[in-house]
């Protein structure tokens, strides 16, 4: 349906060698270019949910719905820009809670007038935030009391709670 819009591609790439001064218009052309690559994606995840399950479907469906932040936040970091990778990841936590939250239980709520959930699934997936959310907060936390002379351990730590994070994320999903 907005398959047209991928003219806008060429335009952007062509954009980014011939006119590079231009950062608005190459903006703008990229961000219209993302409209159907971003369906596309989300058709692709969609089939590969049809053939893999729905656990595995779930899984390659939100890894490739951050696939922009991700982006976002690989560029950023290669030019030193750590504000806007924490406000880009900020601002994807906050749109997939309230966004993608909110329209689906609206969603729901118009064809069912109850809704049940499996208690289960969502003790696990609350414990999971609250980890995730202790562990943004512990380096912060780290730092602010320790000063800037802790900057090494600084590190240290928030690569050993990342490590405990993507295996505690990966236990849930077998689990």
């Amino acid at each position: 349906m907005l398959n047209w819009l991928l003219i806008f591609v060429p335009v952007a790439i062509g954009l980014e060698f011939f006119m590079p001064a231009s950062h608005t218009l190459i903006f703008v052309t990229a961000c219209l270019a993302i409209v159907p690559l971003a369906g596309w994606l989300g058709e692709a995840t969609e089939e590969l949910t049809h053939h893999t399950g729905e656990g595995v479907g779930g899984l390659l469906n939100a890894t490739f719905g951050n696939a922009a932040e991700l982006i976002i936040a690989i560029m950023a970091l290669q030019k030193g820009l750590y504000p806007v990778v924490k406000a880009s990841l900020t601002g994807s936590i906050i749109g997939n809670i309230l966004l993608v939250l909110g329209a689906a239980v609206l969603a729901g709520g118009i064809k069912h007038k109850h809704q049940k959930f499996n208690t289960t699934a969502a003790r696990a997936q609350a414990t999971l935030l609250t980890l995730a959310t202790i562990g943004m907060i512990m380096p912060a936390a780290f730092h602010y009391l320790g000063g800037p002379t802790v900057h090494i351990r600084e590190n240290d730590l928030s690569l050993e709670i990342s490590i405990f994070l993507l295996c505690t994320y990966a236990i849930h999903l077998l689990f």
